[in-house]
């Protein structure tokens, strides 16, 4: 991550913790493409653990179908660098961590093409009270400005999804 990079998601990460806390709600990763780099952004602010309950770093197709629950079908049919994929493991850590949001990563980093899809292709998923959302980018850059912006865009997705309330007084 350049300098700008870490210190946007630092701040996306300090305002998601805050806001979560003062909702009493709690999130969790499933992560392939970032390899647990959302998690560590998170994890990173001081009182996370009020907020993150824990994450799954789902690099291989079988732990996608094993731990969260991605469906043969899902793999099969979209692939694992689809909404399809992406949305399934938001949904599976949700319910396997019992937590209020669940956000997935996917995503080909590079060198090579995967799937037929090509490098930058990235998928980011969120499942929470209001259901389950996703959204796909074309990312430029090497392997490692490909994750550092999926981590971006994972917190920036989860902070437009989690109202902003004041904390909860007395």
């Amino acid at each position: 991550m350049s300098s700008g990079e870490i210190i946007e998601a630092e701040t996306v990460a300090v305002q998601l913790v805050v806001t979560l806390a003062a909702r009493g709600q709690t999130v969790a990763t499933a992560e392939s493409l970032t390899g647990g780099l959302v998690a560590g952004a998170l994890t990173d602010v001081p009182g996370a653990s009020a907020v993150y309950v824990g994450g799954v770093v789902s690099y291989a197709t079988h732990a996608k179908e094993e731990l969260l629950a991605v469906s043969p079908e899902v793999i099969e049919g979209a692939g694992v660098v689809s909404a399809a994929c992406v949305e399934a493991m938001a949904r599976g850590v949700r319910r396997l961590l019992g937590t209020t949001y669940g956000v997935a990563t996917t995503g080909v980093a590079g060198p090579d093409e995967q799937e037929g899809k090509p490098v930058g292709t990235v998928f980011i998923g969120l499942a929470g009270p209001g259901g389950v959302t996703s959204v796909a980018l074309r990312l430029g850059g090497d392997r490692r400005a490909i994750r550092a912006a999926t981590v971006e865009a994972a917190l920036a997705l989860l902070r437009e999804q989690v109202p902003r309330e004041e904390p909860r007084l007395g």
